[in-house]
């Protein structure tokens, strides 16, 4: 059984990250190629909206689909009953942002939001559609499906986007891309995911679904009001294109951690979900799926606040060079991301949504004070409160994980982060150093991502042997898998 569960997780990890390397790669791409012939101030447009789009999407999930991942029973009436209720939800959604629209665009005085609110919007709508064929494919662990669906989107949207902002199209550029990039997501999802709704409504399981997923409703609603805030403030106290810097330099940092986040915790999730009746075991694969994460997730974000004035300049030119300390920052804030959110899960994997629930309280009321106390001191100081709050967070969570596994506590993922942060400080020292000797910007850059990744490599050879024999160890079961497929 442990043999097929370590296959079935090297398969999810693998196809996982062919979904979002590969599609995120291209449409990172892209979007830095787009980015190139659109001003700070279209981003910061956008960016105005993301906080009232953040919320609209958590009521269009609601907490379903962790609920139907979570739950070992499930039915084709819950599947059917989710799916109905979440396009309630969305049309519902959708036409309450067309009634904010004139207000939203007043609060910032931007009076273009107000159309924009009305195409931007139907991502909602869209969405509400494909929330039940994700789970399904998530239970699975199907992410080659997934990969399929999310590479076509990318690169129909991603086509259509670059033709607009080549030619002068501005802000429509990214809610077309948007726009198309749900839908096409959306039409794959159907076809691949081969799951068609009953005629079906049953409020038995709804009542069951929901009082598991309501309480992610309520914390998913509270993290999202928190990490949009941000952009709401900037975007109201400072001017637009500061807003597009800060929002830039927030989407440049958070993307290898919430990729490899997405990419790790999707599969993790069902995993320790098949585990969650023996806490012995349930623990020890916890702790190891944390040091993974995190073998993976710290190099990434250290070593790109060490390249990010060669980065930008190279690739966005100097009119974006703004963002770099912003961005530099925000990188040691969001590395923290992936541990704190798979801590967080285990509360759920457990059935303790209330505890999930808890925590959250107490994080958003902790986050929400620091993050009004930096306000006065300007965006920099507000991105140093991030960090601050990400290593609240975790102490937090870890308070409360405590009631369910005692074993997982502050001082052991002390003990098991400690040795891998430590030899990324090291890494990220060595390309600190190359960068000081070099003034050619596509030297310091190459050559820091070369000297990064080569002293990583070493270092864990001798540090972190852990992590490599893991790594070795689920290889060796997918070769061993193929040898036998082929005999038979």
């Amino acid at each position: 059984m442990m043999s097929s569960l370590k296959q079935q997780t090297f398969s999810g990890v693998l196809w996982s990250a062919i979904e979002r390397f590969s599609v995120q790669g291209i449409q990172f791409a892209l979007s830095l190629i787009i980015a190139r012939q659109l001003l700070p101030s279209d981003y910061g447009l956008i960016a105005m909206l993301s906080i009232f789009l953040a919320i609209a999407q958590c009521f269009v999930d609601s907490g379903f689909s962790n609920a139907l991942i979570q739950k070992q029973d499930r039915t084709q009436t819950d599947f059917s009953t989710v799916f109905y209720f979440n396009i309630a939800i969305g049309v519902l959604v959708y036409l309450l942002l067309l009634l904010c629209a004139p207000i939203i665009a007043s609060f910032y005085k931007q009076p273009l939001l107000e159309d924009i609110i009305i195409w931007i919007g139907l991502n909602v709508v869209i969405n509400s559609f494909v929330v039940v064929q994700r789970a399904i494919l998530s239970i699975k662990l199907n992410f080659r499906k997934q990969a399929l669906a999310s590479l076509l989107a990318v690169i129909v949207s991603g086509v259509v986007a670059l033709y607009m902002a080549l030619n002068g199209f501005g802000v429509w550029t990214l809610v077309v891309q948007g726009l198309l990039n749900a839908f096409v997501n959306a039409l794959v999802l159907w076809l691949v995911s081969k799951w068609k709704p009953s005629l079906v409504f049953s409020l038995n399981s709804f009542r069951k679904l929901f009082s598991f997923g309501s309480k992610l409703l309520a914390g998913g609603l509270l993290h999202t009001i928190y990490s949009n805030l941000y952009t709401l403030i900037v975007g109201k106290v400072f001017s637009t294109r500061e807003l597009g810097l800060y929002s830039k330099a927030s989407a440049l940092a958070d993307f290898p951690s919430t990729n490899s986040s997405e990419i790790l915790n999707r599969v993790f999730y069902p995993v320790l979900c098949k585990l969650q009746d023996n806490d012995e075991i349930l623990t020890v694969k916890f702790y190891q799926f944390i040091r993974l994460t995190a073998f993976v997730v710290f190099p990434m974000m250290i070593g790109l606040a060490m390249i990010a004035e060669p980065l930008i300049r190279l690739i966005l030119t100097d009119k974006w060079c703004g963002i770099v300390q912003y961005m530099q920052i925000l990188c040691f804030a969001y590395m923290w991301s992936p541990i704190m959110k798979m801590s967080w899960n285990l509360l759920n994997v457990k059935h303790r949504t209330d505890l999930s629930l808890k925590s959250e309280i107490v994080k958003k009321i902790t986050a929400f004070v620091i993050l009004f106390a930096t306000i006065p001191w300007g965006i920099k100081m507000m991105c140093y409160g991030r960090i601050l709050y990400s290593l609240a967070d975790l102490f937090i969570i870890l308070c409360f994980t405590r009631k369910v596994l005692p074993n997982v506590t502050i001082h052991q993922h002390v003990k098991n982060l400690f040795p891998i942060f430590f030899q990324t400080l090291l890494m990220g020292g060595i390309v600190y150093i190359w960068i000081l000797c070099f003034e050619n910007t596509l030297i310091q850059l190459v050559g820091g991502v070369f000297v990064g990744g080569i002293s990583y490599v070493l270092t864990s050879l001798i540090l972190n042997k852990k992590e490599i024999d893991l790594i070795t160890s689920l290889l060796n079961i997918r070769i061993e898998t193929k040898h036998i497929d082929n005999a038979n």
